[in-house]
C-alpha cells in the first residue's frame, strides 16, 4: 500500500506528504500557511486518537494503529514543512508562554521600552538644541561679527541642502520618497 494514498479504515484522513515536494519553492507565506494547516491537522488527528483510546477495545486496535500511523506521518510532514519556515521567536515570548502568560505582554513591554528610549533621546536632542542656542547667545555677545558670518554660512548651507534634497526627491529628514505602486 502506498503511504501517500488515503488509508482504509474510514477515518477520512489523508496524508499531505506528497504535496510537500511540490511546495518547496513557494514563498514564505505559503510555507507558513501550510505549516499552520499541518499543525491544525495534527491537532485533529490527536483528537481522533483521543476518542479512539478513550473507547478502546480489542476490536478497535487496527483502527487505533491506523490513526497512530496517520499521526506519525502528519508529524513528519509538519517537521518537513517547518524547516522551510524561517521565523524568529524571541526567547522571552516562549518563556511567557511557558509561564502561562499572554505573549502580547512582551509586545506591550517592548513598545513601552521603545517609547521610554524615544523620550530619553528626545530629551537629549532638546538639551543639545538648548546648549546650541545658549552657546550662540554667548558667542553673539563676545564675537558678534563671527556669529553673523556663521549664521549666513549656515543659512546658505541649509538652503543648498534643501534644494539638493528636493532635486533628489528626498525628504528633509533624509528619507527618500517612495513612489506608490500601481
Amino acid at each position: 500500500m502506498d503511504s501517500l494514498a488515503p488509508s482504509g479504515g474510514g477515518n477520512g484522513v489523508v496524508s499531505t506528504t506528497e504535496t510537500t515536494a511540490a511546495t518547496s519553492s513557494q514563498d514564505p507565506k505559503q510555507n507558513l500557511d501550510e505549516t499552520i494547516n499541518s499543525i491544525q491537522k495534527s491537532l485533529g488527528l490527536l483528537h481522533q486518537l483521543y476518542l479512539t483510546v478513550s473507547s478502546f477495545n480489542l476490536a478497535s486496535q487496527p483502527h487505533l494503529l491506523q490513526r497512530l500511523n496517520n499521526l506519525v506521518l502528519e508529524l513528519d510532514n509538519m517537521s518537513k514543512l517547518s524547516e522551510k519556515c524561517n521565523i524568529d521567536v524571541p526567547v522571552e515570548v516562549l518563556n511567557l508562554i511557558d509561564d502561562g502568560k499572554n505573549p502580547d505582554e512582551f509586545t506591550r513591554d517592548v513598545l513601552n521600552k521603545c517609547i521610554a528610549k524615544n523620550q530619553i533621546t528626545k530629551g537629549k536632542a532638546d538639551a543639545l538644541k538648548g546648549l546650541r542656542k545658549h552657546l550662540l547667545e554667548e558667542l553673539d555677545q563676545s564675537f558678534p561679527d563671527e556669529v553673523e558670518t556663521y549664521r549666513e554660512i549656515r543659512s546658505a548651507s541649509a538652503a543648498e541642502a534643501k534644494r539638493v534634497a528636493q532635486a533628489q526627491s528626498m525628504l528633509p529628514n533624509g528619507d527618500v520618497k517612495v513612489k506608490p505602486e500601481v
